[in-house]
C-alpha cells in the first residue's frame, strides 16, 4: 500500500481516499516485490508492507521498493533477493540526447521520459515508462536499461550493508503459525470423536488449530513452544509404527493378546 500525502511535497489539503497516482504507484511497487516473496508454504502469513511517503523530490514509488525491501528484510520475511529501484530520465532536442539517473521533480517535470526500473542483481521484477516524446529509439534504450543496472547494483550495494541477510526469526510479539502436512485419512484421528482429540490438544496447549480437506494442518499461537508442542502431538498420533523402533508410551491394559497403549 502506498500513500502519497500533500505534505510530502509542502503542500496541504484534505486527505481522502487513495487516488490514481497512489493505486498506480502501488501496483508498481507490490508487482517489483511479489517476485521475490516466498511461497505460501515457505511463509505461511498475510503480509501487508505500507509505504508512507514523509518528503519528496524525486521516484517515491522506486524509494518505496527499497524501503519495502528493508522492511521485509528486518521483519522476518524470508525474500528470496533483495530489490531495488530506480527512475531513469531523458532530456533531448531532437538530434542530441542525455539519459539521467535517478531525476529530481524538476528533471522529471521538464524531462522527456520517466522510466522507472526495478529489481535484484539477477535480473528485473518491474518496469514502467512514461514519455512525453513521440517514442525512444533501441540506443537510448540500451543505454537507459544499462545506468539503472548500474545504480540498481549501487543501491542494492547499500541495502544489503545495512542489513546483510534477512532475520531468522519473526519478532517475539508476533503471531506464529507453522503447518504440518498429514495424510487424508488422517485427519479424523486428529479431530476424534466428536472433536475431542484436537480440543484436548488446544486445551493442553493453548494454540489454535485449523485441518483443511487435504490435510494440512495451520497451527496458531505468539508461543513458538506451544507451537511445537502440538505439532509433535500431532506427530504422533498419525505416526506409523515400524518394527525394531523404541516408542515411550503408557500402559492402559493388557489382554491376554497383548497390551492397550497410549
Amino acid at each position: 500500500h502506498y500513500n502519497f500525502p500533500q505534505y510530502s511535497v509542502g503542500e496541504t489539503g484534505r486527505y481522502g481516499a487513495p487516488g490514481r497516482r497512489e493505486i498506480g504507484h502501488g501496483a508498481l511497487g507490490e508487482r517489483a516485490l511479489a517476485q521475490v516473496l516466498p511461497s505460501l508454504e515457505e511463509f505461511p502469513y498475510a503480509i501487508r508492507l505500507v509505504a508512507e511517503v514523509l518528503e519528496s523530490n524525486g521516484s517515491s514509488s522506486q524509494a518505496s521498493i527499497c524501503a519495502g525491501t528493508l522492511a521485509l528484510m528486518a521483519g522476518g520475511v524470508p525474500i528470496k533477493a533483495p530489490v531495488a529501484g530506480i527512475a531513469m530520465g531523458l532530456i533531448s532536442d531532437g538530434n542530441n540526447y542525455t539519459v539521467l539517473t535517478d531525476i529530481q521533480g524538476l528533471e522529471d517535470h521538464f524531462g522527456d521520459m520517466d522510466f522507472k526500473v526495478a529489481g535484484t542483481r539477477d535480473g528485473i521484477t518491474a518496469l514502467q515508462m512514461d514519455i512525453k516524446i513521440q517514442g525512444i529509439t533501441a540506443e537510448i534504450l540500451t543505454e537507459a536499461l544499462a545506468q539503472a543496472k548500474k545504480a540498481r547494483f549501487e543501491i542494492l550495494d547499500i541495502i544489503e550493508a545495512t542489513i546483510p541477510e534477512v532475520r531468522p526469526e519473526l519478532a517475539p510479539t508476533a503471531p506464529k503459525i507453522d503447518t504440518i502436512k498429514i495424510d487424508v485419512d488422517k485427519i479424523k484421528i486428529v479431530i476424534g470423536k466428536g472433536g475431542e482429540t484436537i480440543d484436548k490438544i488446544i486445551a493442553e496447549t493453548g494454540v489454535k488449530i485449523d485441518i483443511d480437506e487435504e490435510g494440512n494442518v495451520s497451527i496458531y499461537s505468539s508461543d513458538q513452544d506451544a507451537i511445537n508442542r502440538a505439532k509433535e502431538i500431532i506427530a504422533g498420533l498419525v505416526r506409523e509404527a515400524k518394527v525394531d523402533e523404541v516408542y515411550r508410551a503408557k500402559v492402559v491394559r493388557i489382554e491376554k493378546f497383548g497390551a492397550f497403549v497410549n
